[in-house]
This record gives structure tokens, sequence and C-alpha cells, in this order.
């Protein structure tokens, strides 16, 4: 059985997304809470119940320090797991697979930071990595004109400069479309780095925050916190609009800007196609990713 989980997490205090032997990450979080609910699975030998316990597969591995309101993820339960989740206590669930969201929160707290907003079953063919067509990330930043306020540390970044807005934006929508963006990922030995920028934009919330939106079909390692370094040089008058483009296509990293905190980026959201188009967006990622590989 597949279950679709919605989560959002305050990344602040995790060492990322995925699991590590002896460090506080999102994922080992949210396995240790259904190992309890739904138990190993029906191959365990009676030994480490981690070894065959419950395992996620996320739509998007972030970083240390990183947010998300709008992260997606996938669980396999087997059958003996899966009637832990139908009965509780003796007694049917009326939304099994709705219900496991209230039971994973009970088991991580009162004021925990990562919960679980919903789980529902997943369509078929639903895959929350390789189904994915788009993600969405939000970046808050607080310059001179904005300032500081405490209550926001964990999810905006500040720098001291003012910062051009305009300039900001008009640098965005030169990076947007499908481009090798190798200039902007920390370089990894596997992978690709051409990736579809579908949106990139700037504003200034109420309070005077910058916040970008920005959206493509996948990010390379440390994109998006590049994207918005470069951006950011722009709007201190560090670097030139067209300077943006020129450097993405020099292919290769550079110290030209700063590749900003991780603590003012949130991943918020993301998109799936329609249900019967699932399972043939999953197969279409995988083979894509083998070639890439």
């Amino acid at each position: 059985m597949r279950i679709r989980l919605d989560i959002a997490y305050d990344g602040t205090h995790f060492r990322g997304w995925a699991k590590q032997p002896g460090l506080r990450t999102v994922q080992g979080t949210i396995e240790a809470a259904l190992a309890r609910i739904v138990g190993p699975g029906a191959d365990s030998d009676g030994g480490d119940p981690g070894a065959s316990g419950p395992r996620l597969v996320v739509a998007g591995r972030t970083d240390a320090g990183v947010h998300a309101t709008g992260q997606v993820a996938h669980v396999d339960l087997d059958e003996r797991q899966w009637a832990r989740v139908v009965t509780r206590n003796g007694r049917a669930a009326d939304d099994p697979a709705a219900s496991l969201a209230s039971r994973i929160r009970g088991v991580l707290g009162q004021y925990p930071d990562v919960t679980v907003s919903r789980t529902s079953l997943a369509p078929e063919g639903f895959d929350a990595r390789f189904s994915a067509v788009w993600r969405r990330y939000r970046y808050r930043l607080a310059d001179a004109r904005a300032g500081y306020d405490p209550l926001l540390r964990h999810d905006t970044t500040t720098v001291r400069a003012a910062l051009d807005e305009g300039a900001m934006d008009a640098a965005a929508q030169t990076l947007i479309g499908l481009h090798d963006f190798a200039a902007y990922c920390k370089p990894r030995e596997e992978g690709t780095t051409i990736r579809t920028l579908l949106d990139y934009r700037w504003t200034r919330d109420a309070a005077g925050v910058l916040v970008a939106q920005v959206k493509a079909d996948a990010f390379c390692h440390s994109m998006v916190r590049a994207l918005v370094g470069a951006c950011a040089a722009v709007g201190e008058g560090r670097l030139e609009i067209a300077d943006l483009a020129r450097l993405r296509d020099d292919l290769t990293r550079t110290s030209a800007f700063k590749v900003l905190a991780a603590r003012g980026l949130t991943l918020t959201e993301v998109g799936y196609p329609s249900d019967d188009l699932l399972a043939a967006r999953a197969e279409q990622t995988r083979n894509r990713r083998d070639q890439d590989d």
C-alpha cells in the first residue's frame, strides 16, 4: 500500500532531509515515528527493527537548514504494516490512510519542528520523486530597507546593504529557460546540471523583505541559494544584470557572488501531473536520470 505524505518542517536544527547515521534529519525523524505506528515489515527477522522499517521516498532532498511547507514523500507499507494502520486498539479506522497523519503527529509531540500535515492513499503510478514535474522554492532576504527582525531570523537571511529589487528581478528573468546551470551548482560527479528554470522573480512583501519565487523541473545541489546570491550581487551593484547569463554560460563556478545562507530558503510546493499521467511521468524521469548518470 503506497501512502502519500504532505510534510512541513523548520530545518534549523536538522542536518538536511536525508537519513544519516548519528545525525538528526527530517527523514530519520519521520521514519522513526512511522516505525512506532506500523512496526517492522513482514520480512523482519526480529533483529534491528529499523532494518526493515518504513522508508520514505521524497520529492526534494533539502540541505541542512532548509525549510519546507510543501514537501511531499511516499512510503510503501506491506500487508502487516497496513493492518496496523487499518485497525487501532481493536477498532477499524474510518479512513485509515488519512488517520495516519494524526497518529504521526501524536508521536512527534505537541510542538515539533517537523509535522505531517496530511496522509492519503497514493494514486496508481504515483512516485513522490519521479512523478514530480516541478518544484517551487521561496527565498526571504532582508536588506537595509527591511531591517532585522529577530522573530524572523530562522527563515530570513539578512544583508546590510540596500538592494535594488528592480535590478534583481530583471536579472532573474535573464536566467529563465532550459540551460546548463553548472555555474550555479555545487559540482557532483554523477548527474547533470541541465535544468529548466520555469519561473524566477523578486518582489518585496508588506514588511519590505525581498522575496524570491523560484520554480524549476528540478534543482541541482545549492542551485537556488547560488541564484539568489547572484541576484543579490546585482541588487548591491557588484554585478550587472547581463553578468548573470554570461556567468551561467561560462559553465564554471565563480567567486563573483556568494551562495547565500540556507535559513532563507523554503520548499513551498511540488507539482504533479494528472493521475492518469503519473506513471508515464515517473518512467520518463527515471529513464532521463539513468541516461544523465
